[in-house]
């Protein structure tokens, strides 16, 4: 081991920062990494990342600290480089931690893309984004849906969200809804894998995206990358798809590290045009054309189907909608209120005077969410908070938005009604043609490779 061993923070929010670790230092002599830091994410700080994932030269595991310690920790230890590695921020927001850590002494960069990118032994399709809450995951359900009709035993890696146990959640398979209960998974776990299993499509997750690979792989013909947030893909993609959304133009050219996804997209999806404004579909267009002129565009809607919408006319109604949407991907509303007004509800209810304990901790850090109530659940207790919040609040009627059946975590005392969503292409070039040549190119790829044995 290397006597002056470069000494490395790493800041993350229990994603990123742990595969990036994986790829790129775990067995690296030559660095000592003192520390992650955590963000995003509530209570996921004080922890340990383990021996068990963190190796040999981590005996005693790795100390998580809070974000709001880096500074001090650079000194404590006397830190020569601090990696970023966490995403769906703004470059400025990039580029002020930047100036913070380089006036600490120490030096700021960020790691990704193809460096921490693992090679599969099978095809790759990835589903990226360019912002949290652009239709990623109705876009991957799209996908796995067509390549399963194509006769492809598709298995989905899902981007990670370790919010427990790291040691016991390293690799985890999801086959069936059981399958959450048995791993204690949190509302946000729950809402991306849940729709896969419903549709018969098996789901990896954890932390150690080597060993998922491997696993996955024993079971599947294609693996679909599930991307988190507008972060970029864990594994080398052999198709990567990334979703824009003009709801929110220009955020693909300023958001960390969504232009990536933007600039390497071999399929650009832009979704929601149904309900975009014309001016700003036509904004994304020219981004697209201008960065990435190569890459084939598909028109898409994530039409609403809303389960007794009759029973929304005139009421006042309680909005929840998907919690990382609405926090740090920003968004000022979801489908839960399209809906509402779809289908005619006299009035939102704000939820802010009825919140309690970690749900009143996150409209405080993010003042934007409005009158929207977050399905925040990122453990037992915040679960129990989002459950008394929405029974508190003085309404006629809950209008729950989010991608699973929220009643099999939490007891609604009041009327309620669910909000699904679905992709829809519009015209040509749709995905099944896109994946339809994908797996052309792929077959003859493969016996290319044969006929050279």
């Amino acid at each position: 081991m290397a006597k002056n061993r470069k000494k490395v923070i790493i800041m993350g929010a229990a994603g990123r920062d742990f595969h990036n670790f994986n790829t790129l230092y775990r067995d690296n002599s030559d660095v000592e990494v003192v520390a992650f830091t955590a963000t995003q994410i509530p209570d996921i700080e004080g922890r340990v990342y383990p021996a068990v994932l963190a190796g040999k030269l981590y005996p005693k595991g790795i100390p998580i600290e809070d974000e709001a310690k880096l500074l001090d920790l650079i000194k404590k230890h006397n830190v020569d480089e601090v990696i970023f590695s966490y995403s769906d921020v703004p470059y400025q927001y990039v580029m002020e931690k930047a100036a913070y850590v380089m006036s600490a002494g120490a030096r700021f960069a960020v790691e990704g893309s193809y460096p921490t990118m693992i090679e599969s032994k099978k095809p790759v399709v990835a589903v990226c984004a360019i912002r949290t809450g652009c239709g990623k995951s109705q876009t991957t359900r799209r996908v796995a849906n067509v390549l399963q009709s194509l006769g492809k035993k598709v298995v989905a890696i899902r981007h990670p969200m370790p919010y427990g146990d790291l040691a016991k959640q390293a690799c985890q398979r999801f086959a069936s809804l059981a399958d959450l209960d048995k791993h204690k998974c949190t509302i946000e776990e729950r809402e991306e894998y849940e729709p896969h299993i419903n549709r018969g499509v098996i789901v990896y997750a954890g932390v150690d995206y080597e060993m998922i690979l491997r696993e996955a792989e024993k079971e599947a013909d294609i693996i679909l990358w599930d991307g988190g947030n507008n972060d970029m893909s864990f594994y080398k993609p052999d198709l990567l798809i990334t979703v824009v959304d003009p709801h929110r133009p220009g955020h693909e050219l300023t958001y960390y590290p969504g232009q990536n996804n933007l600039l390497m997209a071999d399929v650009i999806v832009i979704n929601k045009i149904d309900s975009a404004d014309p001016e700003d579909i036509i904004e994304v267009r020219q981004n697209i054309a201008a960065y990435n002129p190569g890459a084939v565009v598909v028109d898409a809607a994530s039409p609403l189907t809303v389960e007794n919408g009759d029973k929304i006319k005139g009421k006042k109604v309680l909005v929840v909608e998907d919690g990382p949407t609405l926090t740090h991907g920003g968004m000022a509303y979801g489908a839960g209120v399209v809906a509402a007004e779809k289908y005619g509800a006299a009035e939102l209810v704000d939820p802010r005077p009825y919140t309690v304990k970690s749900i009143t901790d996150t409209f405080k850090k993010y003042p934007d969410i409005g009158i929207l109530l977050p399905a925040m659940g990122y453990g037992a207790k915040q679960v129990k908070d989002l459950e008394t919040t929405i029974n508190r609040t003085k309404c006629d009627l809950v209008i729950v938005a989010t991608p699973i059946d929220l009643s099999r975590i939490i007891k609604i005392k009041k009327p309620w009604v669910r909000v699904g969503y679905n992709l829809q292409e519009i015209g040509t070039p749709n995905l099944e043609d896109v994946l339809t040549e994908f797996l052309d190119k792929t077959k003859k790829s493969s016996k290319q490779r044969g006929s050279r044995k």
